[in-house]
């Protein structure tokens, strides 16, 4: 009990000295710094730095210095160059081989020809393709080959040149009999070679800028293809003269603007999503467009081209009659036309009538 007591006397006792304010002054120097090792006496006051880190040290500079100093003269005078660039290489724009001394750089390379920014940000269509689109598309053309299996020779696709005739020594051979075309293989889809897009080309002629030789109807398609494409246009000349169409040879008749990555995807979800939805009894593109090898064309009347956001927000900056139609090329890594038409349905295009593969 006692020693209860004790314990709880000397708590209180040193809870009252401990007070600021209350008993003798605490010495500050007795406190820890940083200066100071555990256990080491403190400092006196006088053995503190007058200075601080936030004041500059002043060096004296003779005055001879001060009043021969040019600094123009001393650039002049300096004979260091000037730190090179990277980026004043420009590769070269043929690739001539891997032996070729000169190579170009990877796409990933500012250098490159082919180098495109991005992607600053994932589009939701793209997404989708790579979330469900891209897995729902192999499980559709799968096609499994058990172990050992070995695909049976196929004959040549090309005719070869038959007889004792000198001529026909050397020569390539011939090309299919009749009307017969001469398509593409067909490599089985794998998860190495799933279809995909790879590009959209929009594409806009404006005849009248010949015709009338008013060069006006080009300004306002290159601004409308410029708007709802946001990527540069590229202008096109006529080649020859043609007195039926209108167009003479070296004239300015046609504007092109080519997407690639992000931008790419944010034009075809915008034309899928909020252009064909609003086209009064627009039956969807025709199962007869395509090139054979995996790219769907289809095109735009110019009322269904001013449905884009860009030209809908700002119509009066566009004359009406001079607001064209426009041709969008969807090019794919699909090998045939069934292929990019599946890949196409899935992201939600619409197809109507034959189809033809």
């Amino acid at each position: 009990m006692a020693l209860r007591d004790l314990g709880r006397a000397s708590c209180r006792a040193l809870w009252r000295d401990g007070r600021p304010g209350v008993g003798a002054p605490i010495n500050p120097l007795a406190r820890r710094n940083i200066r100071t090792r555990a256990g080491a006496k403190p400092r006196d006051l006088n053995d503190l730095e007058s200075s601080s880190f936030l004041t500059p040290i002043r060096h004296p500079v003779p005055e001879e210095k001060v009043s021969t100093f040019d600094p123009l003269a001393r650039s002049e005078n300096s004979k260091r160059p000037l730190p090179s660039s990277r980026y004043q290489y420009r590769s070269p724009k043929y690739y001539r081989g891997p032996l070729h001394p000169h190579q170009p750089p990877r796409p990933s390379d500012p250098a490159s020809r082919e180098f495109y920014a991005g992607p600053f940000s994932l589009p939701r269509l793209q997404q989708t393709y790579e979330s469900t689109i891209a897995s729902d598309i192999l499980a559709l053309q799968y096609t499994h080959y058990p172990p050992g299996y070995k695909a049976p020779p196929r004959g040549p696709r090309l005719r070869e040149w038959v007889g004792d005739n000198p001529y026909f020594k050397g020569r390539p051979p011939r090309p299919p009999r009749g009307s017969d075309v001469l398509r593409p293989l067909d490599r089985p889809t794998t998860f190495r070679n799933i279809p995909k897009v790879t590009g959209v080309i929009v594409h806009t002629q404006a005849s009248a800028a010949s015709k009338q030789n008013d060069s006006a109807y080009l300004h306002v398609a290159g601004m409308a293809i410029q708007a709802i494409t946001g990527a540069r246009v590229e202008v096109h000349k006529a080649r020859r003269s043609v007195m039926q169409w209108g167009l003479r040879a070296g004239r300015n008749i046609a504007v092109t603007a080519e997407l690639k990555g992000e931008t790419m995807y944010h034009f075809l979800s915008k034309t899928i999503e909020m252009v064909m939805p609003r086209i009064k009894d627009y039956p969807g593109v025709p199962g007869t467009s395509g090139d054979d090898v995996g790219n769907i064309t289809f095109g735009f009347k110019p009322a269904e081209l001013s449905l884009y956001p860009e030209i809908e927000v700002n119509y009066d900056a566009y004359p009406p009659k001079m607001i064209p139609g426009c041709h969008i090329t969807v090019q794919t890594s699909a090998t045939n036309d069934y292929e990019a038409r599946l890949l196409l349905m899935s992201m939600g295009m619409p197809f109507y009538g034959k189809v033809q593969d």
